[in-house]
């Protein structure tokens, strides 16, 4: 039986800011896949898109949603591949969910490589239905969906 790395206990979320910009392009753009290298993080960052999983002051992971009219777009979710198996993916998933509902949305979409099949299954797992499928950029992507549950109203 393969031996688990510890897992540090919590890898706290926060907005990026300009000045960690050099680390978020470095660590994820260059190591990711051709969409989201094209990606303009500078405005994504300024505009309060970009969230990060820290440990340790090192970011583990980074998430990027944007508002659109319909949904809340999860835009990019990375993980460090030294980071990836810890729980750190499925955490920005759920800060994602939140954020959307918070932002009074009752959907959420993404969209992923056709390629990318084991991000697929876990989407799928987690409520998420497929919706289309497209071509885009000389990339063939899934789009998918999730209903968010109801925000229970304020007293």
């Amino acid at each position: 039986m393969k031996s688990a790395s510890p897992r540090p206990k919590t890898f706290p979320l926060s907005r990026s800011s300009s000045g960690g910009m050099p680390i978020v392009t470095t660590s994820f753009v260059l190591a990711a896949k051709p969409g989201p290298m094209l990606d303009n993080y500078a405005s994504l960052i300024h505009s309060g898109r970009v969230h990060v999983a820290l440990h340790d002051g090192t970011i583990h992971g980074i998430l990027i949603v944007i508002p659109e009219a319909d949904a809340m777009l999860l835009d990019n979710v990375a993980v460090a591949p030294a980071a990836q198996r810890l729980g750190i993916g499925r955490r920005l998933l759920e800060f994602a969910e939140n954020t959307a509902s918070k932002a009074g949305f009752s959907h959420i979409k993404l969209y992923t490589n056709e390629a990318m099949t084991e991000n697929l299954s876990l989407y799928q797992r987690i409520g998420y239905t497929e919706t289309h499928h497209a071509e885009e950029n000389d990339l063939r992507r899934i789009y998918v969906v999730k209903v968010l549950p109801e925000r229970p109203c304020s007293p």
